[in-house]
């Protein structure tokens, strides 16, 4: 090859290296966003988190989330300040971040086999919540959240019609995604039959149940260590009937006047309450 040739093909790579090393790096999509999500998730050993990106102005208010995840031995990336208009671009439009923001891998996913291996020995009442095609993230945070808030001990969702455990699912539920295993299952009649195997009883919400939830957890005596699923549906078409058909009774909330029906997410609250409370 002749000099001149070799020469310029050298300075070409070159330039072509300088080009891409010089290129703007791309950012990461974040997955989580807002503070409770995001302190939860930092703080959560079986997180793996690449990047914490923080606004000038949040920087300060999630110091002490910082020095946490430091005194728990956590290896966690430095915050990285990120100006108003380049965090907009790492979130969904709209999204409410108050400036914080994760890149960070998927929690482990569970089946039904993980959560009874769960609650195998643990003393006191088991209660599981079942959610028969709830598609909206913002309900389905919200029934995490509560579940969380008083004592469940995991969600089943069907694998086809269940949103991700990220972005406004995991915003709604406040930090209750890295607290509440939920369990991803294709066929959710096979899954109640394997729970009721498992001497759990299914109560099914439906507001045509002839008996109110809290008329019939009394009279069936349930005790403090009863094993308990709770289905709801859909707003709308409410359970499929061959969930329905599952049940072991349909239950309906004690509602008066003339709404007798709840969004779906405070129906689950309501009920989680009457099962869960002392």
């Amino acid at each position: 090859m002749p000099i001149e040739k070799g020469f310029y093909a050298a300075l070409s790579r070159v330039y072509s290296r300088n080009a891409m090393n010089n290129r703007p790096q791309r950012q990461e999509t974040a997955s989580l966003y807002g503070f409770h999500a995001v302190r939860e998730a930092f703080l959560n050993p079986a997180r793996r988190i690449h990047k914490l990106y923080v606004t000038d102005q949040a920087i300060k208010g999630f110091e002490p989330t910082i020095n946490d995840a430091k005194a728990a031995g956590l290896k966690r990336p430095a915050p990285q300040i990120t100006e108003k208009r380049a965090f907009d671009r790492l979130v969904p439009q709209g999204a409410v971040h108050q400036g914080l923001a994760l890149a960070c891998d998927n929690l482990e996913e569970f089946d039904i086999n993980d959560l009874l291996i769960r609650v195998r020995d643990k003393p006191g009442r088991q209660v599981f919540l079942i959610l028969d095609q709830v598609t909206d993230p913002h309900n389905v945070g919200a029934i995490l959240r509560s579940a969380c808030a008083f004592g469940a001990a995991g969600m089943i969702l069907q694998k086809k019609h269940a949103p991700a455990l990220d972005g406004v699912l995991a915003k709604t539920a406040c930090g209750g995604v890295e607290h509440l295993p939920v369990a991803y299952e294709t066929n959710l009649s096979r899954t109640i039959e394997t729970l009721k195997e498992h001497e759990f009883f299914v109560y099914g919400l439906d507001e045509r149940g002839e008996k109110t939830i809290n008329t019939l957890m009394r009279k069936n005596g349930q005790e403090d260590n009863a094993k308990i699923v709770l289905v709801l549906g859909a707003e709308g078409p409410g359970m499929r009937h061959l969930i329905r058909e599952h049940c072991d009774v349909l239950v309906r909330l004690p509602t008066q006047g003339s709404i007798a029906s709840l969004n779906v997410s405070n129906a689950a609250a309501v009920a989680l309450f009457t099962v869960l409370s002392p």
